[in-house]
């Protein structure tokens, strides 16, 4: 318990931190008061950790699972039994120093509901020995599991793994454990995505695939009825794809397609209903409120659309977020307005689910097959990871005792109140599947699809081509087309079924498909059919995105068809985009072609495809040789770990995170700037080569390295060296005297600079 002197100083120093000099007195009070009834962090059993928390009216929140059957889950899947694969980061945070994360303590276990009571009761250990494992995904007769750096296929024989197939062993590398691949989605066109990660898979007989696709988001992935994508990062709401997944990444010199990694809902404002001192920035001004609320998001993750259609019909399809430092989950309403999806919060000033319990931590969200919506709760105090863990969290974390317990754990479920929806169990049965896919809980139309393809059920094939002519029931329709897909049953007179109709998302949903039945024999027809539809304003960015998906002896053909594109679209971003992700390593053959066209230099298209060029000149110039790696092995290690993730391997930056450190006058110009930015981080917008960076188009906060102990100031003089001499850079060293001359300097001081200040 806080002595009242201590709790005194405390109020006083975040008083200065957070409000103006001119503060009352009555505020300082406040600010005490509320510091005094939140001194102690309780830990709750599960049952009374419900009863701290408030749900949306006509809701009720019902324990599934809590310690011991669980410990510290981050993630799970449900099988076609019902049952609850999850995930067990046991290893994760022990201490603010991470005293033993490299300790093989993870699991993956199954938990089931025997006795049909809505809540598990048996605990099976599937894979143990792991350290820090993040995802899983069942697939055919197996699971997907991502243990860092590696992605292992995990043969399941009676509930006991078999033989172990290495997918890719750098699925996570780099980065460290907030910042690495995790989701393992199996999204509707039958690949897999990743969130914080530019990869997809796909298991294709014996052999798994693996592409290149968009970089999407932190921590969670996930899709709505049509297979778009969605995800965020720990301060933005809701980021995602207004186009297919698999379309638009051809180009990896193009940074950003329009259309991909879009602001869906821009509101990042949070309502927590208890006071939240415990966040990493805590200290920093317009970071809590006078109430010591937490005011924007600082740990989002795992968005997720509700398709499960048991609680009301105003809430499918809206995307939930969990919130886990302000102990909540929001609520987003979004809408299609032509292709272009955008979304609001469902209320002002309060939450779908919020909680008073600080230990509350929903980091991961799901449909599940009953149609609940599921969430994983970590049940902890410690969520901030070591890397960028903060002197004031530290002092908070250790005043409050927030350390232990490590072994906590819940899953819970929201129901409509007063309802007990039983276990759902799918039947390998052809008849029974079939059904599914027009069911009304996207999770039983998702596994329906899959266990047909796994289960390799191809004497339906004649009946989801009958449902594919059902026009009555437009996700059955999707359903039926990616499940012949998957079945590699899928013919192009299939897909021009869809493209035929009147009902634009048919006609894309078939557009996304084409890349999988186009070949030179039917190319010339499926051109045809392009052309027509090119016409349609609502259809003519996916029409632009399918170019690269043609066969190259087909590039002939297409040739009018994308000229018609650029004649007819040249000022609209998505038309534009999608023409440059089609001409990869062919710009400047682009760039001639569009000045023979029309030369008006503003056009978006011409402004889009120079900024382009500019990037592969300035890459052309770059210069990341070995000696560099080899003269600074810690930096370039440290710069893997800790930069690479929100600034890019190339240093250009990665768009919601982070501007360029390639060709920046902050990393080239003086020294001693840039080493107080990364011992103490910096916050607020940034001006990087004449361009003006600020939150939403980047996170507004970097968070500085200074205060961990793992990091010595050798190893910061390494990596700052490393990337002042990286790429197109060529500044001078930082030396070990130099971060400790910046430490001197600052010394006391824990707040992020801004650059009015370094200025």
């Amino acid at each position: 318990m806080y002595s009242r002197l201590y709790l005194l100083a405390i109020g006083l120093w975040l008083s200065a931190c957070h409000t103006d000099t001119s503060k009352t007195p009555d505020k300082q009070s406040d600010s005490l008061a509320i510091r005094e009834k939140y001194a102690v962090s309780a830990v709750l059993d599960a049952t009374t950790a419900i009863s701290h928390m408030a749900v949306d009216k006509g809701l009720e929140v019902q324990l599934v699972a809590a310690e011991p059957l669980v410990t510290v889950p981050v993630a799970m899947t449900f099988d076609e039994k019902g049952r609850m694969w999850v995930v067990e980061m046991t290893g994760y945070m022990p201490d603010t120093l991470g005293t033993g994360e490299d300790i093989p303590n993870g699991k993956i276990v199954i938990l089931e509901d025997t006795n049909q009571d809505g809540k598990a009761d048996k605990r099976t250990v599937f894979m143990d020995s792991l350290v820090l494992p993040r995802a899983i995904c069942l697939v055919e007769n197996g699971i997907l599991v991502a243990e860092p750096p590696r992605l292992w296929f995990v043969e399941i024989n009676n509930d006991q793994p078999g033989k172990r197939t290495l997918v890719d062993n750098k699925y996570t590398e780099g980065g460290n454990v907030e910042h690495q691949p995790n989701g393992l989605l199996r999204a509707v066109d039958n690949w897999i995505y990743n969130a914080k990660s530019d990869k997809r898979y796909r298991r294709v007989g014996d052999k798994w695939l693996k592409q290149q696709t968009h970089f999407r988001g932190q921590w969670g992935i996930s899709q709505d009825n049509f297979g778009r994508l969605y995800y965020n990062n720990n301060s933005e709401n809701v980021i995602g794809d207004y186009f297919p997944p698999g379309l638009g990444a051809n180009n990896t010199e193009q940074k950003n397609v329009s259309g991909y990694d879009e602001k869906i809902v821009p509101d990042n404002r949070v309502y927590p209903a208890r006071a939240t001192t415990g966040v990493n920035r805590g200290y920093m001004k317009g970071t809590l409120n006078d109430s010591l609320r937490l005011v924007k998001m600082t740990a989002a993750c795992s968005p997720l659309v509700y398709r499960g259609g048991l609680l009301g019909k105003d809430l499918d399809n809206n995307i939930f977020v969990a919130e886990p430092s302000a102990n909540l989950i929001k609520r987003n309403i979004v809408k299609d307005s032509g292709y272009i999806v955008k979304g609001h919060q469902a209320y002002p000033n309060k939450e779908f689910l919020s909680s008073t319990d600080e230990r509350f931590r929903p980091v991961s969200l799901y449909d599940g097959p009953d149609g609940a919506l599921y969430i994983v709760d970590m049940y902890r105090g410690i969520i901030q990871h070591k890397t960028y863990l903060t002197p004031y969290l530290k002092n908070e974390i250790k005043s409050r005792n927030l350390t232990n317990p490590l072994n906590c754990g819940r899953i819970y479920r929201i129901v409509p109140a007063g309802t007990h929806p039983l276990p759902v169990k799918i039947d390998n049965n052809p008849a029974v599947l079939l059904a599914l896919l027009s069911n009304n809980n996207g999770w039983l139309r998702d596994k329906a699809q899959q266990m047909i393809i796994d289960h390799r059920h191809i004497s339906l094939v004649p009946a989801l081509r009958s449902l594919l002519q059902q026009k009555d029931s437009l996700y059955a329709q999707i359903h039926a087309l990616w499940t012949l897909e998957g079945l590699g049953a899928l013919q192009l007179s299939d897909v021009m079924v869809l493209l035929r109709q009147a009902n634009p998302y048919l006609q894309a949903q078939g557009l996304a498909a084409l890349p999988s039945v186009i070949n030179v024999a039917n190319g010339k027809e499926a051109i045809d059919e392009l052309a027509r539809m090119e016409e349609n304003v609502f259809l003519a960015p996916y029409v632009a995105l399918l170019l690269p998906a043609l066969p190259p002896q087909l590039y002939k053909d297409a040739e009018p068809l994308k000229k018609q594109l650029m004649t007819r679209y040249p000022n609209d971003p998505y038309v534009a985009d999608a023409v440059i992700a089609a001409m990869a390593g062919k710009e400047t053959q682009l760039q001639q072609q569009l000045k023979s066209l029309n030369p008006d230099t503003t056009l978006v298209l011409a402004k889009r495809l120079k900024r382009v060029m500019k990037d592969i000149e300035n890459h052309r110039k770059a210069s990341m040789d070995e000696s560099l790696q080899k003269t600074y092995p810690r930096g370039a290690m440290l710069f893997k770990t800790v930069c690479q993730t929100c600034h890019g391997a190339d240093g250009d930056g990665i768009q919601s995170l982070a501007p360029p450190l390639n060709q920046s006058e902050i990393v080239t110009g003086d020294k001693y700037r840039l080493t107080a930015i990364v011992l103490f981080g910096l916050t607020g917008p940034v001006t990087v080569a004449g361009k003006h960076y600020k939150a939403p188009e980047i996170s507004g906060d970097m968070p500085g390295i200074g205060s961990n102990d793992e990091f010595s100031d050798k190893d910061i003089a390494e990596v700052i060296s490393y990337i002042r001499g990286a790429w197109s850079n060529r500044a001078g060293k930082v030396t070990e005297k130099d971060i400790q001359d910046v430490r001197k300097r600052y010394k006391g001081r824990q707040k992020s600079f801004t650059m009015a200040e370094l200025q």
